[in-house]
């Protein structure tokens, strides 16, 4: 009979304890839906955990705090997933920048390339021609003129020389022949002087 008094009593306590574990249970479920509305889903998780029993290996949890749980769970996923388009979006954006800048540092490469080698060379006759190939060229071009300049300007001067001294021959050739001329015609005029004086003489006689 004790035995019986005993059980019914322990029975009692049992269920008493569940029933005040419950109502504490569902308490602090109550207050999980107001945190469950504003906090990070880490921090949810953790209230769970926190404010629910564990029977025989399973987790209590009211529905309507799962259903909750799985919307925020869902909304969060949705969110990180617009998220991750709009970052893929950003990451496509600046790689088609990056191409673009690639594009026209390569541009810009090769424009300064071109220009450095218009800078260190010349068009030569329809040619392009290294910068000191071209002034060596024109060196040489420019002494060739200077020596033939020279040359002729020697020519110049012998020729000068020489016109000078055949004028001076030719003066005195001239002088000489007017002299010569003029010597013969006075023997030629003393000759006939001379003549005529004979025959004048040879008719007189």
């Amino acid at each position: 009979m004790m035995m019986m008094i005993l059980r019914k009593y322990r029975f009692a306590l049992l269920m008493l304890s569940m029933t005040f574990l419950g109502l504490q249970n569902t308490n602090a479920q109550n207050s999980l839906v107001a945190i469950l509305d504003s906090a990070t889903i880490d921090s949810q998780l953790d209230q769970i955990q926190q404010r629910t029993r564990i029977y025989n290996d399973f987790r209590a949890i009211r529905e309507d705090i799962f259903l909750k749980m799985k919307g925020n769970v869902l909304d969060t996923l949705n969110g990180t997933k617009l998220e991750i388009l709009h970052l893929n979006s950003i990451v496509s954006e600046r790689n088609f920048q990056i191409e673009t800048v690639n594009t026209d540092l390569a541009r810009t490469k090769i424009e300064r390339d071109e220009a450095i080698k218009n800078k260190d060379s010349l068009s030569f006759v329809g040619i392009q021609t290294n910068k000191g190939l071209y002034n060596t060229i024109m060196w040489f071009i420019v002494l060739g003129l200077a020596t033939f300049a020279t040359f002729m300007f020697i020519l110049f001067k012998r020729s000068h020389v020489i016109t000078t001294q055949v004028k001076n021959e030719l003066e005195t050739i001239q002088t000489d022949f007017e002299e010569h001329r003029k010597n013969s015609r006075e023997k030629y005029e003393k000759l006939v002087v001379t003549h005529h004086t004979e025959i004048m003489k040879l008719r007189k006689n």
